[in-house]
Order: structure tokens, then C-alpha cells, then sequence
């Protein structure tokens, strides 16, 4: 049985998302509109960095924090269904997949933040942590380095990299 990577789930949906550079959004910022930030990354990295006043709501629970009945209902997510939302998350790839999974969902405006809050932070724009604070660049530079263990890397000695354990 073959199976797909995180890239190709991406990869597959990559084409039916509307990506902007942070550049872009920052001139739409600047223009005035008031988009719905949207940052659908856990709320540890939410909390140690975040472009101000966006929205966090994790991946995890997106689709039940898009409608009413739910414990986990964000009105004001629910009710932007027609409204600019651009989706965020550390490197581009898991906002993809949530503005894909919105649009399926009836949000028919929105977008997601190409190459994601590294990005961001590579154009020198501003993060703030949960308390308001503004973070470093070089701070911010540190926190989105890679830093995988032997055990993340898997098998890459084997030139089979994504392969599952137990599977030839």
C-alpha cells in the first residue's frame, strides 16, 4: 500500500489556495483592509510568537471552530465565512492545508501566508509573544532553525527517509 508525505498533501492542494508573500500582506494591511488573521499553529508557538492581533486557532480543531454547536465554536471565525481571512503558521505548508480545508467549508476569501511566519520574520516584520512583547529577530531566527534529533531525521542513511517503521 502506498501512502503520501506531508509534502504531498500539500503539494496536492497547494494549487487550489491562493498563497501571498508577507510582503504582499503587509501592503494590504497598509491599504487599510482589516483581513482576519488567522494563525492555526498550537498555542505554545502561538504564545512564544505571533503577529499581533492575529486569531489563533489550531489546525487540530479547525473545522469545528468553523460552526456553531461545537465546544469549540469561534463566533467570529464562524461568522467571517464572506470576510478576508489569511492563514498562518510557521513555514506556509500547515496553512495551506487549513485554507484548502475552509474553502471546502464555504470560506470563499481566503488565503494563506506563503512561506508563513519564517518568512515573515525574514522581512523583517514585527512579532509579539503572549504578553505583547516585541521578539527579536534574531530571537525569531533561532526559533524557526530546525532542530530535528537522529529519531526525526529517520531513515535517511536508507535513502528511505518517509518511510513508516515496518513497512520494506
Amino acid at each position: 500500500m502506498s501512502y503520501k508525505t506531508f509534502k504531498d498533501l500539500v503539494a496536492d492542494v497547494a494549487s487550489n489556495v491562493t498563497e501571498i508573500f508577507p510582503w504582499d500582506m503587509v501592503e494590504e494591511l497598509k491599504s487599510g483592509t482589516s483581513p482576519l488573521l488567522l494563525d492555526v499553529r498550537c498555542p505554545t508557538e502561538f504564545e512564544r510568537m505571533h503577529i499581533s492581533g492575529s486569531l489563533n486557532v489550531p489546525r487540530g480543531i479547525l473545522e469545528t471552530a468553523c460552526e456553531y454547536g461545537y465546544e469549540e465554536t469561534v463566533p467570529e471565525l464562524v461568522e467571517a465565512r464572506n470576510d478576508r481571512i489569511i492563514v498562518i503558521c510557521r513555514s506556509g505548508n500547515r496553512s495551506v492545508l487549513a485554507a484548502h480545508t475552509m474553502q471546502l467549508m464555504g470560506y470563499r476569501n481566503v488565503a494563506s501566508l506563503k512561506l508563513g511566519l519564517r518568512g515573515w520574520n525574514d522581512d523583517e516584520q514585527t512579532l509579539h509573544d503572549i504578553n505583547g512583547n516585541r521578539v527579536e529577530f534574531e530571537r525569531a531566527d533561532d526559533y524557526f532553525f530546525p532542530k530535528l534529533t537522529p529519531e526525526q531525521m529517520g531513515r535517511a542513511k536508507t535513502g528511505n527517509a518517509n518511510q513508516p517503521a515496518g513497512k520494506p
